[in-house]
């Protein structure tokens, strides 16, 4: 599990929010917390379901982004798992899978995902949808 606290965004005065990133290829949590780091937001990554829940425990995240392929328990698993924890189920979660077939969509969010993006990730989609999801739980 690693942290990374971004460097100070100019005109920023509320408390950076945090995001888990559960994505076991290296490539892909690079290029997501450097986008979300640019933004301001605090990173915390981990690369399974073990990672996932020793940060959860550690410290709530406002929002997870979630690879749906990880290895040893799915992301589907896990996030049932997250949504069945009184203290997590309110923490929006953002699928990221490669799955792009008829139906993966639906069976991702009946999983208890909040959304979903299709890898490769498009940067634009993914900081509005993390602003969007923000923006819901502050309301």
């Amino acid at each position: 599990m690693k942290t990374e606290n971004p460097p100070p965004v100019e005109g920023q005065t509320e408390t950076p929010k945090r995001i888990l990133v559960i994505e076991d290829q290296e490539l892909n949590r690079k290029v997501v917390r450097i986008v979300l780091q640019s933004k301001g937001y605090i990173v915390v990554e981990a690369t399974d379901a073990v990672e996932a829940l020793a940060s959860l425990e550690d410290a709530i995240p406002q929002l997870i982004l979630m690879d749906i392929a990880l290895p040893g328990q799915s992301g589907e698993d896990l996030t049932k798992r997250i949504k069945a924890n009184l203290a997590w189920v309110d923490i929006p979660i953002i699928a990221l899978t490669a799955a792009a077939m008829s139906g993966d969509r639906e069976r991702i969010l009946k999983a208890g995902c909040d959304d979903y993006l299709s890898k490769p990730i498009d940067i634009k989609v993914l900081v509005e949808r993390v602003e969007t999801h923000l923006r819901r739980i502050e309301t």
